[in-house]
C-alpha cells in the first residue's frame, strides 16, 4: 500500500517540481493532495463566504477577463459604492445562511481617498455581525493598507491571475509587481492574504505550473487561494477562448493543495459550469473553501439550495470559526440543511 504523504510549507519549489507533480498519474496525485490536506485540515468541512459587489462596473484596468472592466462593452450595468447599511443588510443575510466569512469587491483600479471612510464603516459593521471580513478594491498602498488593518479588516483578495510569463497577454493596465507590492502592503499590516488565479484563459500548462510556484513561493503562504476557472463573458476579449479540459482543473486544484498545505484553497468562479461530480473531485483533490449565492460579483454561481444538496450527498459540513460557538454553528447548519426543502428569498449580490 502506497505510504501517505507528508508536506513541508516550503517556498523554494522550482517549476520542473511543479510541473513534476502535474504529471504524476491522477489518483496518485489525488492521494498524495488529500493525505497532506488530512495532516492540516479537517477533511469534511468546506469553509463558507458569501460574495458582494459593492460598487460595480466601469473600472480602469483592462483585464480581459473580467466584464467589469470599462475598456469592453459587455452590457453590465455601471453601479455606484453601496451605501453602508446595504451592505450591513446583506451581510446579515448571509450570516443566516451559514456564511462566517463576508466578501465585499468593488470594481476599482484602487479606491479613492473620498471613498475609505465609508469602506472602513463597511468592514467595522460587518465585524460587528460576527463575521471574518474581506475586501478587494485594486490596488492599494501603504497607508490605505494600514487603514483597512485599523478597521478590522481581516483579509484583503489581490490575485495574481496568471503566471508571470503570460500577465502582459491578459493585462496591460497594471504590472505584476504592482500586485506582488499590494500583497506586501497587506502583509506588512498584518492583515491576512486571500490571493489565487484563472485558469482556462488561453494559458499553457507551464503558465498553471508558473503561477502555483508563484504562490508558495511568496513569503508567506496566502491564507486562502482562490482557484477560479474562466467564466467567459461576451463582450470581453476571452468570450472564445477554448474550455480547460476538467481534469485539468481538478489537478491545479489538487497540486496548490500540495504546495499550499495550510491555506483554505477555494473553488471560486466557475462552480455554476461543474457537476456534482466535478465538485466533489475537486473536494477529494483539497478544495475547502467555496462561495455560497447565486452570484460572484457579476458572474453566476451555483444556488445555496444546490451546494447544500451536494453537502449532504457528500457529508460536508460547514467549516465553523474558532470563535463561533458550537452551538450558535450547529443552529446555522441546521438552518441551512433544512432549507433545501424551502430555499430562502436571498441572493448574495444584486
Amino acid at each position: 500500500m502506497q505510504a501517505a504523504a507528508t508536506q513541508d510549507v516550503r517556498h523554494n519549489w522550482t517549476l520542473a517540481e511543479v510541473n513534476a507533480l502535474y504529471a504524476l498519474p491522477f489518483n496518485d496525485l489525488l492521494f498524495q493532495a488529500q493525505s497532506i490536506h488530512r495532516q492540516f485540515f479537517t477533511p469534511n468541512e468546506v469553509q463558507i463566504s458569501t460574495l458582494l459587489s459593492i460598487k460595480t462596473g466601469a473600472c480602469a484596468e483592462d483585464c480581459k477577463y473580467c466584464p467589469q472592466s470599462g475598456h469592453y462593452n459587455t452590457g453590465l450595468e455601471r453601479e455606484r459604492l453601496l451605501e453602508v447599511e446595504k451592505v450591513l443588510t446583506q451581510a446579515a443575510a448571509a450570516k443566516a445562511q451559514g456564511a462566517s466569512r463576508f466578501c465585499m469587491g468593488a470594481a476599482w483600479s484602487n479606491p479613492k481617498q473620498r471613498d475609505m471612510p465609508y469602506i472602513i464603516e463597511m468592514v467595522k459593521g460587518v465585524k460587528e455581525l460576527g463575521l471574518e471580513t474581506c475586501m478587494t478594491l485594486g490596488m492599494l498602498d501603504n497607508t490605505q493598507a494600514q487603514m483597512l488593518a485599523g478597521a478590522g479588516l481581516d483579509y484583503y483578495n489581490h490575485n495574481l491571475d496568471t503566471s508571470p510569463e503570460f500577465y502582459g497577454e491578459i493585462i496591460t493596465t497594471r504590472s505584476y509587481q504592482d500586485r506582488l507590492d499590494t500583497l506586501s502592503h497587506v502583509r506588512d499590516a498584518g492583515m491576512k492574504v486571500c490571493c489565487g488565479g484563472i485558469v482556462g484563459m488561453g494559458e499553457s500548462a507551464n503558465d498553471r505550473s508558473a503561477l502555483l510556484m508563484q504562490l508558495a513561493n511568496l513569503p508567506e503562504h496566502p491564507q486562502s487561494v482562490p482557484i477560479n476557472m474562466l467564466v467567459k463573458v461576451k463582450g470581453t476579449p476571452l468570450e472564445n477562448v477554448d474550455d480547460l479540459d476538467g481534469f485539468e482543473f481538478i489537478r491545479t486544484i489538487a497540486v496548490a493543495r500540495i504546495m499550499l498545505p495550510q491555506s483554505h484553497v477555494r473553488l471560486s468562479a466557475g462552480r455554476s459550469r461543474m457537476n456534482e461530480q466535478m465538485q466533489a473531485l475537486c473536494f477529494f483533490a483539497g478544495a475547502n473553501s467555496i462561495f455560497y449565492g447565486d452570484k460572484l460579483l457579476t458572474t453566476d454561481n451555483p444556488e445555496a439550495n444546490a451546494d447544500m444538496q451536494l453537502f449532504a450527498k457528500l457529508g460536508i459540513k460547514p467549516e465553523q470559526r474558532a470563535d463561533v460557538s458550537d452551538e450558535a454553528h450547529e443552529l446555522a447548519l441546521a438552518d441551512a440543511i433544512n432549507e433545501q426543502v424551502n430555499p430562502p428569498l436571498y441572493h448574495a449580490a444584486q
